[in-house]
């Protein structure tokens, strides 16, 4: 089998937390670029879908992000109850 070399370039923070998930998952990162790859070559494109946010998520991602118009729950049971499950 040939094997061919992937080279990038990502924020350290985010490639320690997501190789710790890989290593709870039994991966390592050679194993999950590759599976990766298997999943876009299986459904001929991204395996997650991908979507530009319309102007309300935009706008909730702002508020969230200034800390306005939060809802808190102590607990799911409240979070569960406010959503009439």
């Amino acid at each position: 089998m040939k094997t061919a070399m992937i080279r990038a370039r990502i924020e350290p923070r985010l490639k320690n937390k997501v190789e710790k998930l890989f290593s709870k998952l039994g991966l390592n990162t050679t194993e999950a670029i590759t599976l990766f790859y298997k999943q876009v070559e299986l459904r001929q494109g991204l395996p997650f879908e991908i979507r530009i946010p319309n102007a309300d998520t935009i706008k909730t991602f702002k508020d969230t992000d200034a800390g306005q118009d939060l809802v808190g729950f102590d607990n799911a049971d409240e979070l569960i109850k406010d959503l009439d499950l």
